[in-house]
Parts: structure tokens; C-alpha cells; sequence
């Protein structure tokens, strides 16, 4: 009571204390992160001062995503919306200075375009209508608000692409070559020189004897930083702790599906009695009975020794009507099978048929009006025609079939037994080639010619129970105790050798990029990438993940900032250009003389010839040496060029004859050429221009 009362006195003053404690809280949360204001939590990206918005943005994922279907994921949706604004807003920005506008004419014909194949907007004519357009637009508006505002995003973004269209069409309406330059592309391509060489090779001094600092190598960077710029990286390197089944896990699992072989008394509580419940090896209905004990449903299909696991097919293959095998073990699942049935029958079988659809068939487009009746009808009036004469089966899958195979004479190509519907399928194969008959299917009456068969060859049909081996409790208990050691460990101790000590498979991952997703070994796992990114994380830094399969213990190992290429990443591109810079000043001191044949005399090399040679493909020796090559085209004949450093030695030419190309009375047709030649790639290279230029603050990261 006292203490309650102490409190009260001091009330306004802990009032104050707690105030002051939460407005330090934010201020250090403002002042560390930043972004954590208004804009930092509502922006995803701001594109040369654009913000876009987190909520719309993530809309805009969520509803790609859908549409992607149950295999697109979250990385991939959210990477095409990013394409998607990203080109938007640099586009919108372009076509805004370019004075450029689109009418209503142009938005309705690109809709007409783009709704050309979907059968809800098509007349009886199969032309887009635009009375269906506004009949489905004032359907969707009235009962869903969701599909309304999907459809308003598709009409700007067809509007978008006009504009795009637009104003990719005026820049390639202005790529166009003059004669003068089509003049000068002709002599690019065909005057030609001959003239003699000499090469000293930089292999002539061992790499080894040129050395190339780190400080050079980092010289050259600076010296070159447009071709050194990376994104944000980090390296991490982990071990994995698999939640995968024991030896005593795998023996338990043996012992469970060997126990659904007999049958089991079971106490019944309606009836107060005990009753028997047959097992697999007594049961009636061995379809139920799998469905009902098996994690892979029963499956009917006549099997061959090629569709049996290979380490098993010789046994089950040889097995006779009414024989259990088993347990036998499949991958990381045991196996019980019983044999339903055996014969033998072909593994593929040709045929060509004419398909007859009726209303209701599956699948049947909105121009089949006949009723099952009709359809019948028709069906047995041609079956009795290709029965009395087969060399007509073409000419009447052409005329009647309702499929695409009409194109090809009602030919279906050569198919394996499960492939088609079954009734199809039975038809095919219990018939010898040459048999017509009619088959009935969901799709409709086929008029059926079994075609070519290969040999006879044994099969079998299964009755298998399918149990996956799942580690036990005590299995991914001790799992978890393992992964949760090795952390603690790897705190104090060194992690790569830690994880040698315990023969755990050490795997590095270099390069990551931030808004990298798949983790080799792991799979997507945005929250590992986060990690190592976030602005908490040290070099040497590590902690455990849960995964699908088990845990991850990561270590970051390297983590650059956005800007140039480290030292060690670029050494493997900078040191051959260093060392061969060196090599070439080496050379050149030791060459004596300045004829060629005196430089040959002095390096120990002969004096070489060239022909033929082009600016186009600037080929010495089968080499590409267009420096060499250059210079030569600017040197006069019977004149010698300097010393020459070439990507493959150090070169020294004498030109002895230039060779100029015929005129032409016209260069058009070349000039025409470089226009067609540079249209295809015009629209990426400007966007990708645009897109370089733009300033970009991505944030992405702080969200997926």
C-alpha cells in the first residue's frame, strides 16, 4: 500500500520519464534508419523523383502473383511489377517531354489487338465486338469492385504501350542511315590490305616472372570506374542440419507398412464386439484400400519394366498374378506391391481418329450445336463408310473431325499405354493394327483406326501402398539440439573449422546481390538475404534459420557496398590486360632494329604475311587484332608502322598494298542494311540508356 501511494505522488513525474524515454526511442530509430518516416515506410522505389507507393506496389505483387497460378511465387511476381513501374515511369517521363498523346481510336484498336483470342469478347464471326467489351465491363463493375480495378489497370496499360509503341516508332523512324554512311560502311566491309608482320607473342615471358600489385589493379579501377560498377554484394557461407529420416526411423517405418500385410482385430464401439480388418494382403478392393492407407493415391495403368524403379524392375516384372514384394525401399519412401494383373501388350501403339462433339462435351467451343443424338448419328454414318473403304479416313477427318488433328488426316502420332482417356486408350492397345471402331469418350464419339504397334513385351498392373519415411520427433529434436550447439559454437570458435571437425559440408554462396532470392543448396529464402544486408550485420557475423528441410547456420563472410568492383573480384579482368601492358614495355626494350626483319632477327621470329584483310573482321592469323589492324589501315603502303601493342604480343607491319573496294553506282541497298540492322535492337538500347541515367532508389529490400 505504501508503495502504491509513493507511486501516485511521483505520477506526473513517471509520466514524464516514460514520455521522454519513447521520444528518445524514435529519435534513435529516425536518426539510425532513416527511412523509417512516412516515405521510407510508403515507398517502395523512388525513379528520378517518383515515388511509388509500398501499398500499391504490393497490390500490384499480390495480383501477379494470381495470375501467375500456384507456381509462380512471390520473388518472381514482385520482380515483373519492378520491370513493369520501373519502365513506366521512365517511359511516362520521355513520352511527357515528347508532347506525345493517345486517342481513344488507338487505345480501342490496341484492345481489339490484345482480346483478339479470348472467346468472351468474340462475335459468331470471331471478331472482337465491342458491345461484348462494354457488356463485360458493366458486368464486373456491378459485382466485383476487384476485377473492375484490374480491368481499368489493363486499359492503362494498353494505353501505356501505345504511347511506348509511339515513341519507340520515332526513333526508329529517325535511325535512318544516309548514303554517305552506307558509302562508308561498303568500303568498312570490303577494301582490304596486304601487308608483312612481325609478332613477338607475350607468352614469350612466363606469367609468372610479370608480378601485378593489388594497388596497380585497384590504379586501373579508378582509372576505368564505368566498367567496375557493381550493386550491392555479400558472401555467406553455411551449414546445413537436415531433418532427414534415421536408420531407427527408417527400421520403424519398415515395421509399420509390413504390419499393414495382415489382417488386424479392431474393437467395435457401435456393435460391442471385435471386428477383422482385412489387410493388404486379404482385402477385396484394392483401390480403396491403397487410397485409403497410402500417401501415393492407387493407380491403374498397365506398367512396363521402363516404368518400374530401376532397382526393383527385374523382380517386379518376373512376378506372377496374386504375388505381394515388399517392403522395398524407393528413394527416401518404402514400398508395398501387390500384382493385380499381368500380360503382354505393346509399349506404344500409332492411331488417327475423327472426333465427333456434341453440346456438353468437354471442351467443346460454342460453334458445336448438335445434340448427342445427332452426333452418333453421324459418327456411326461414317464409321460404316472407312469401315468399307479406310483409304477415304483422311478425307473424312478433314471434312468432319472437331479437333486439330483434321489438319493431319485425323493422325494422332504414336502414343504409350496411360497417355490417352481410357476408353481411347483400351481401344488402342487390346486391338490389333488395322481395326476401326467407335469410341466414346467425355470428348465426344471417335471413329478409331488403330494404327502401327510395337512388339509384345510383359507388363503388369500394382496394387502399391506408398509410404515417405519422415524423421521421427526424436530425429528432429536432436536436429534442432545439433544446429542450436553449432551456433553457440561458432560464436567464440572459427566457423569453417568447426564445421570441419564435425564433417559438416561447408557451402559458400558468393555474390548475392540483394534482391537475389534463391540460395543454392537452400532455394528461396528472402530472409537469409535480408540478413546479410541489413546494416546490423558484420563481416563474421552468424545465425541459424529455420528452412523447409531442416536448419541453416550462416556466416557472412563479405559484404560491398554499391559502387566499384573489389581488388579480388576484379583481378581475374584486370591482371592479363596489367601483366601483358607489362610484357609489351619488356619487349619492346629488347627488340633491336626497326626493319621488320631486323626485329625478327632479334626476337627469334619470322616475318609473317597478311592478305584480305578488313576493317570489318580485323583477323591476323585467326586472331582478332583490330588495334593492329586499325593502325595498318592508317599507315601507307610500303610504309611501317610502329611497334604495336596487340591483345596477342607486340606487333610491327609493313603495308605493301591497299586494296580498295570497286565504286558502286549506288549504296543505298548498304545504307538500307545498317537501318534494318540497328531497328531490332533500338528499342532496348534507348531504354536501357534511359534506364542507366535514371537516378533509382530501390527499397525493395527493406520490404520482400
Amino acid at each position: 500500500m505504501a508503495i502504491l501511494n509513493s507511486i501516485r505522488k511521483r505520477g506526473i513525474f513517471l509520466i514524464l520519464i516514460i514520455a521522454l524515454a519513447l521520444f528518445a526511442f524514435i529519435l534513435s530509430d529516425v536518426l539510425t534508419k532513416g527511412s523509417s518516416g512516412p516515405k521510407g515506410q510508403d515507398t517502395i522505389a523512388t525513379i528520378n523523383g517518383t515515388d511509388i507507393s509500398r501499398q500499391s506496389f504490393m497490390e500490384e505483387v499480390e495480383a501477379t502473383q494470381r495470375n501467375m497460378g500456384p507456381n509462380g511465387n512471390t520473388t518472381q511476381a514482385m520482380n515483373m511489377v519492378w520491370d513493369r513501374e520501373l519502365r513506366k515511369v521512365i517511359m511516362d517521363e520521355q513520352i511527357e517531354k515528347a508532347g506525345l498523346t493517345v486517342e481513344k481510336a488507338q487505345i480501342d484498336n490496341a484492345l481489339k489487338t490484345q482480346l483478339a483470342n479470348n472467346p468472351t469478347f468474340l462475335n459468331d464471326a470471331g471478331q472482337v465486338d465491342e458491345g461484348k467489351i462494354q457488356e463485360y465491363i458493366a458486368s464486373i463493375k456491378a459485382s466485383s469492385p476487384e476485377m473492375y480495378k484490374q480491368w481499368l489497370n489493363f486499359e492503362e496499360n494498353v494505353a501505356d504501350g501505345v504511347l511506348q509503341t509511339t515513341y519507340y516508332n520515332m526513333i526508329k523512324g529517325g535511325l535512318r542511315s544516309t548514303v554517305a554512311e552506307g558509302e562508308q560502311e561498303y568500303h568498312f566491309q570490303n577494301d582490304n590490305l596486304t601487308f608483312q608482320y612481325v609478332m613477338v607473342p607475350y607468352s614469350k615471358i612466363a606469367d609468372e616472372d610479370v608480378k601485378v600489385s593489388d594497388e596497380e589493379i585497384k590504379k586501373y579501377i579508378a582509372a576505368h570506374p564505368n566498367d567496375f560498377q557493381v550493386e550491392p554484394q555479400a558472401d555467406i557461407q553455411y551449414v546445413l542440419f537436415a531433418e532427414e529420416p534415421s536408420e531407427a526411423d527408417t527400421e520403424e517405418a519398415k515395421a509399420s507398412i509390413a504390419s499393414l500385410l495382415n489382417d488386424k482385430v479392431e474393437f467395435n464401439q457401435d456393435t460391442k464386439a471385435n471386428d477383422t480388418i482385412a489387410g493388404f494382403r486379404n482385402t477385396k478392393n484394392y483401390e480403396e484400400y491403397v487410397n485409403a492407407n497410402s500417401d501415393v493415391p492407387y493407380y491403374d495403368h498397365w506398367l512396363f519394366k521402363k516404368d518400374l524403379p530401376p532397382s526393383v524392375a527385374d523382380t517386379l516384372i518376373n512376378l506372377n498374378k496374386g504375388d505381394i514384394y515388399g517392403p522395398y525401399k524407393v528413394d527416401n519412401a518404402l514400398y508395398l506391391s501387390k500384382v493385380m494383373d499381368t500380360k503382354k501388350m505393346p509399349d506404344s501403339a500409332e492411331s488417327k481418329h475423327i472426333l465427333i462433339r456434341y453440346v456438353g462435351t468437354m471442351r467443346a467451343p460454342e460453334t458445336i450445336t448438335r445434340t448427342k443424338e445427332e452426333a452418333q448419328k453421324l459418327a456411326d454414318s461414317i464409321l460404316s463408310v472407312v469401315k468399307k473403304d479406310k483409304s477415304k479416313f483422311a478425307e473424312l477427318a478433314a471434312k468432319f473431325s472437331d479437333d486439330s488433328s483434321k489438319d493431319n488426316g485425323g493422325d494422332l502420332g504414336n502414343s504409350t499405354p496411360g497417355r490417352m482417356v481410357p476408353p481411347f486408350d483400351k481401344f488402342i492397345f487390346n486391338n490389333p493394327t488395322g481395326t476401326i471402331g467407335l469410341v466414346e469418350t467425355d470428348f465426344g464419339y471417335h471413329i478409331v483406326e488403330v494404327g502401327k504397334q510395337s512388339g509384345a513385351k510383359p507388363a503388369i498392373k500394382l496394387a502399391t501402398v506408398v509410404k515417405n519415411i519422415e524423421p521421427s520427433d526424436k530425429t528432429t529434436n536432436q536436429v534442432f539440439s545439433d544446429a542450436s550447439k553449432f551456433e553457440v559454437a561458432v560464436k567464440k570458435g572459427d566457423f569453417t573449422e568447426l564445421a570441419k571437425a564435425q564433417n559438416l559440408e561447408l557451402k559458400p554462396v558468393n555474390k548475392m546481390g540483394n534482391m537475389d532470392s534463391n540460395i543454392p543448396g537452400i532455394g528461396e529464402n528472402r530472409t537469409i538475404v535480408n540478413w546479410a544486408f541489413n546494416e546490423d550485420t558484420k563481416v563474421g557475423d552468424t545465425k541459424r534459420f529455420s528452412v523447409p528441410n531442416g536448419y541453416v547456420v550462416a556466416q557472412l563472410t563479405r559484404k560491398n557496398p554499391k559502387g566499384l568492383m573489389t581488388v579480388e573480384d576484379a583481378s581475374a579482368t584486370v591482371t592479363p590486360i596489367l601483366r601483358n601492358e607489362k610484357k609489351a614495355a619488356k619487349i619492346k626494350e629488347s627488340i633491336k632494329g626497326t626493319t621488320l626483319e631486323e626485329v625478327a632477327a632479334s626476337q627469334n621470329v619470322v616475318v609473317q604475311n597478311a592478305t584480305g584483310v578488313t576493317m570489318a573482321n580485323p583477323l591476323i592469323a585467326s586472331s582478332s587484332e583490330p588495334k593492329v589492324v586499325g593502325m595498318a589501315f592508317g599507315t601507307k603502303p610500303g610504309e611501317t608502322t610502329p611497334l604495336i601493342d596487340g591483345k596477342n604480343g607486340v606487333y610491327k607491319v609493313k603495308v605493301t598494298a591497299f586494296n580498295p573496294a570497286p565504286k558502286l553506282d549506288s549504296y543505298v541497298n548498304f545504307a538500307n542494311q545498317m537501318s534494318t540492322k540497328a531497328a531490332p535492337s533500338a528499342q532496348s538500347q534507348v531504354f536501357n540508356a534511359l534506364k542507366k541515367k535514371a537516378d533509382i532508389e530501390d527499397n525493395r529490400a527493406n520490404f520482400y
